[in-house]
């Protein structure tokens, strides 16, 4: 993946629609790589994401529906926001029929959009920093709870398909105590925007 340019703004690919999602969440979770993610036109290409599913623990759906976690049960196709910790939200995506409850976190962005807004709401500079987690992807594309049960194609939210080929590479998923053996983490191989490296 080329590097980002200050001057050069990469092609935007076709509009995913919410059908895009009614599949597995681990066929999903890589296609995302690659994608553009766009929250009122500030974003930059998914470089990371984690696919979690109702029939592992790890996920947020396994013991049923809570108020929180209700959209993760509805159709596919929209946006699921919860803080982390008390401190940061997290924006995933809801995958697969209605009542599978499964979705994949975003959990790194290389910036392509914004840079300047992005860098006033995080009061850095280093673009490699930006959004190199999924608190702070949100927190540079002002994503709070208010994205909760949004749709994820229509505005303020735009998702465009990659539109050039991207080595992805999987591992474990991090910061996590259950089901750690899964490979469901998937990345951009060498991408410098990750949250993490993938090992070698």
């Amino acid at each position: 993946m080329a590097p980002v340019s200050k001057t050069s703004t990469p092609r935007l690919g076709n509009v995913l629609k919410r059908a895009f999602f009614d599949r597995d969440v681990r066929e999903v979770a890589p296609d995302l790589i690659g994608a553009t993610m766009l929250v009122d036109g500030v974003g930059g290409l998914i470089v990371e994401v984690e696919a979690y599913h109702h029939t592992e623990p790890a996920a947020h759906s396994f013991n049923g529906p809570t108020p929180r976690n209700q959209i993760m049960f509805g159709p596919p196709g929209y946006a699921y926001v919860y803080r982390s910790y008390g401190i940061h939200w997290c924006v995933n995506f809801v995958c697969e029929e209605a009542g599978s409850a499964a979705a994949v976190l975003i959990r790194a962005l290389e910036p392509t959009h914004g840079l300047a807004a992005m860098r006033r709401r995080r009061h850095l500079q280093d673009v490699h920093a930006l959004c190199s987690g999924p608190g702070k992807l949100t927190e540079a594309l002002g994503i709070t709870i208010a994205h909760n049960t949004l749709p994820l194609d229509r505005p303020p939210i735009a998702l465009h398909a990659r539109t050039e080929d991207v080595e992805v590479v999987a591992g474990i998923r991090i910061g996590i105590t259950k089901a750690v053996e899964l490979p469901w983490r998937y990345g951009v191989r060498g991408s410098k925007f990750l949250s993490k490296p993938f090992p070698k």
